[in-house]
């Protein structure tokens, strides 16, 4: 029911009131954010993009993909901070590439489409460093590395958050996983599409990478995220702030349980 409702009344599935949550900036961040005490809405957003970009090394010599790249921060923190040239976007709401065309001027190109289409045509060169900040567990990992791996260069560096299983989630009853799977659902993710770390480190490694790096950022992220939400007297109104409270509270329940971790994930 309220993912009927969210359809009608949302521009896209994806949509969050930055604002609202405290991001009042023309390219603002929309993700949940690296988490530690006394920080706002945009730095720990911003922290979470800086922390996946160092796993990888991101540097001022590469030519940088950024996928679900939103309304535009983290484009703008790797031209500002890591002094990136060659900067390409993939951002699934229109919106927001009109946006990011008007007011990014410094992209070398951006693509509204799905992340899981892109091709050896979609771009007129490949990329040493593709980026996903907060999105690549709305899809199946496999379908997202077949996607990414044709527009990298063959020693093309990858880092992307995702959710994964831990061993004790495969325990669980029946009936007991069918919770988590209607509980994911409400934030588009399907649970059938989840790994173990050993299932993920399989996955990766037969699309051609050699090394691979996971690193548990669930307390930092999760736990972060429901804290601020809880303490911060937000006015959360409306469809938007009743999203922005189910999201919170799901992510205070995936903590609490510890069965579905959240990691970032860097592959070479």
């Amino acid at each position: 029911m309220f993912q009927a409702l969210q359809a009608k009344l949302l521009p896209h599935k994806y949509a969050i009131n930055t604002a609202m949550l405290g991001d009042q900036h023309l390219l603002a961040w929309s993700n949940l954010g690296l988490w530690q005490a006394g920080d706002d809405y945009r730095h720990a957003c911003q922290a979470l993009a800086i922390h996946l970009a160092n796993l990888i090394d991101l540097n001022s010599n590469d030519i940088l993909l950024d996928l679900a790249c939103g309304q535009g921060a983290s484009l703008q923190l790797w031209q500002n901070s890591y002094k990136i040239q060659h900067i390409s976007a993939v951002e699934l709401q229109a919106k927001h590439v009109t946006q990011l065309k008007n007011h990014a001027l410094f992209l070398n190109s951006i693509l509204c489409d799905s992340f899981l289409n892109l091709n050896s045509n979609s771009f007129s060169q490949k990329f040493s460093a593709v980026l996903c900040i907060d999105a690549a567990y709305h899809v199946n990992l496999n379908s997202f590395l077949n996607a990414i791996t044709q527009v990298m260069q063959p020693q093309g560096r990858l880092a992307f958050h995702s959710l994964m299983l831990s061993e004790e989630f495969l325990n669980l009853k029946a009936w007991q996983q069918k919770k988590y799977a209607y509980l994911l659902k409400a934030a588009d993710v399907n649970l059938k599409d989840l790994m173990t770390q050993n299932e993920l480190h399989s996955s990766i490694m037969q699309h051609g990478f050699q090394e691979l790096l996971i690193q548990d950022l669930s307390e930092g992220v999760l736990l972060g995220f429901a804290d601020y939400i809880q303490h911060a007297n937000l006015d959360l109104q409306g469809l938007d702030g009743f999203k922005i409270a189910m999201t919170a509270k799901m992510c205070r329940k995936l903590w609490q349980d510890g069965l579905v971790r959240y990691v970032a994930v860097a592959a070479f």
